[in-house]
């Protein structure tokens, strides 16, 4: 009996760390582990009892344990606390006009606008604008000067021809007077018409475009022309 016990005490002892089911398994391990101790106590041998040194190991084992537990469930409510909380943020962004990391915008009466941020002066900037299928629908090439700047797309297609609303991508490669590739960080302004709570962090409504509220970088405003 007392190998039982030693084999509890090592199961819980590895798995103290995990929630939800695995928390209800120390937890029953916890609950058979003083089952099994009461019982061995009642029928040791008294001329042979258990030795201190192992109860005692095992005690504190299952007290460690125990502990824990309860340290489990008081993260379990913190992070709890800490969703509701970030929910509740994320709902004021509803309405807002905001910032955010992304390639992707949504044309809408003929007008769709990204922010480009080159880290230096492109001398040639190719532009390529695709659908949500992935279909390249445009190709510009212009140059870009170092700094924040717009870029607005009216939705005409390569063949002259007006492109459905909806949620197209650009993707930008540039080059400098010596051919050497210039970066340009993107992103992108919308409206905010709703907040998905769903997942591990709340996810912004853009018209189709969905941004992780860890995306935005400013709320109220844009980059001028």
């Amino acid at each position: 009996m007392a190998s039982g016990i030693s084999a509890l005490a090592s199961t819980a002892g590895t798995t103290a760390t995990g929630t939800g089911t695995n928390s209800q398994e120390i937890a029953g391990n916890f609950q058979q582990f003083l089952t099994l101790l009461t019982t061995q106590l009642k029928n040791q041998n008294p001329l042979d009892p258990m030795d201190t040194n192992q109860f005692t190991q095992q005690l504190v084992q299952f007290a460690q344990v125990e502990q824990q537990l309860k340290s489990n469930d008081r993260l379990d409510s913190i992070l709890s606390s800490a969703k509701s909380a970030s929910s509740a943020s994320a709902t004021s962004f509803i309405g807002q006009t905001v910032t955010a990391d992304g390639k992707s915008a949504q044309l809408q009466d003929g007008s769709a606008t990204w922010n480009l941020n080159p880290a230096r002066a492109a001398a040639k900037a190719t532009i390529t604008i695709t659908d949500s299928k992935g279909n390249v629908v445009g190709t510009q090439t212009k140059s870009l000067s170092a700094g924040a700047q717009t870029f607005t797309w009216d939705g005409r297609n390569s063949a002259g021809l007006t492109s459905p609303d909806g949620q197209y991508t650009i993707t930008v490669n540039a080059a400098d007077t010596t051919g050497q590739t210039v970066s340009v960080d993107l992103s992108v302004n919308g409206k905010v018409d709703g907040v998905d709570l769903s997942g591990t962090e709340p996810v912004l409504e853009i018209g189709t475009s969905r941004v992780p509220v860890s995306s935005v970088r400013s709320i109220g405003g844009g980059l001028s022309t």
